[in-house]
């Protein structure tokens, strides 16, 4: 009887995670929660006070409430497309490329315009971004694509022209959009994923010289972007209009110490830094937590990083390496960037911290990504394998 319930219940876990070799990597997904439960405790703490200010001081919930729908809806996505092959992205990738595309153009005639700029849409009562499909869309094509060019990546008609052109089909759209920080965001991760592809490095670093350029010549037309500029190399000039942003973050960083206020406890949360609980979270973070708690949760951020890469290392053929990678390249990407705009290091691009900021499609979409991720981590061993065995 002990040996048949002891078979059962291996069989049983077998079902489950699969065979040896076939187990989703538990490490990343225990990194993963982690992160997303933090993130959402640091979401509240940062936006509660915004959130009774906003609903006549009887809800402070609002803005947690709503995120955590959408966590809801990622982690459900994450878990479907756990179960998707990676054969499937391989297959849908152009036709997912065309719609992100007409998603894109879409914004430009029925989207919500804020701050002078068009990046929403509504469906059926449901507003999001589309960038955050065209995204996804650019990394599962240019998987495809590594994978067709094979060793031609190294010419320069397949490893610039080819990637280039499928790059520009989502750049025009965001440019017409005047969606400058998923312009930069997307153009990094499709460097990394070039790279990996085999394109000739000269031929990437011609391209980050034209890609400054480009941006010189766009922040000059752009009057707002232009303003970011001189809000981060001077924002003391204008501490109270351009500057007001980057010096309430500062003063939040430098306020926090070592150890922090104590979770609950920042100050500038209380409607002096703007957007507290969308792109300068990290702020409040620092605040509340100090060094020591933004260095633990910089930490996470590494390991999640370090282990999607070593999962990318150990997918079992060459598109799934990519699709990976390009998956844990754009988070690693937005992270960066996220926390040099809090610090000052860079200038506002307005771009979230993953799993922490305020914005349920780019929430769901991160999570789900992810779950392709881990999709892949079932076969990390396959092509070990079979190496064995011939």
């Amino acid at each position: 009887m002990a040996a048949e319930r002891f078979l059962h219940a291996k069989e049983k876990r077998r079902r489950l995670y699969g065979s040896a070799g076939e187990r989703f990597d538990i490490p990343f997904l225990i990194i993963l929660l982690s992160l997303l439960a933090v993130g959402l405790l640091m979401l509240y703490s940062a936006s509660y006070a915004q959130s009774e200010y906003d609903t006549g001081y009887t809800v402070s919930t609002r803005y947690l409430q709503k995120q955590g729908i959408c966590a809801v809806i990622g982690l459900a996505a994450m878990a479907l497309l756990y179960r998707v092959p990676a054969s499937f992205w391989l297959k849908m990738a152009w036709p997912i490329y065309g719609i992100s595309i007409l998603l894109l153009l879409s914004v430009l005639v029925f989207g919500q315009s804020v701050n002078g700029a068009k990046r929403w849409i509504n469906i059926a009562g449901l507003q999001f971004q589309p960038s955050e499909i065209a995204k996804f869309a650019m990394i599962v094509l240019f998987a495809k694509l590594t994978k067709g060019f094979g060793h031609e990546a190294r010419k320069f008609r397949f490893g610039v022209l080819g990637f280039g052109a499928a790059l520009m089909g989502i750049l025009v759209p965001l440019a017409l959009e005047k969606h400058l920080s998923a312009i930069m965001l997307m153009g990094m991760v499709a460097v990394v994923m070039m790279y990996i592809a085999g394109t000739n490095p000269k031929w990437l670093l011609a391209g980050a010289g034209a890609a400054v350029a480009f941006l010189v010549v766009y922040v000059s037309l752009m009057g707002y972007a232009g303003d970011r500029i001189t809000a981060w190399l001077h924002p003391e000039q204008d501490p109270g209009d351009t500057g007001y942003q980057i010096l309430q973050s500062l003063y939040a960083i430098g306020s926090g110490g070592l150890f922090g206020l104590g979770l609950g406890k920042s100050r500038q949360k209380y409607l002096y830094l703007p957007f507290q609980y969308n792109d300068y979270i990290f702020a409040i973070i620092c605040e509340e937590l100090g060094l020591v708690g933004a260095l633990l949760i910089m930490a996470l951020f590494a390991a999640l990083i370090l282990r999607g890469y070593w999962i990318a290392l150990r997918a079992p053929d060459k598109f799934s390496t990519v699709l990976s990678a390009g998956l844990i390249t754009l988070i690693a990407v937005q992270t960066i960037l996220n926390l040099g705009v809090v610090s000052n290091l860079l200038p506002s691009t307005g771009i979230a911290l993953p799993f922490f900021s305020y914005g349920g499609t780019a929430l769901a979409v991160n999570l789900g990504e992810m779950g392709i991720v881990l999709s892949i981590s079932r076969h990390r061993n396959r092509a070990a394998v079979q190496e064995e065995k011939l």
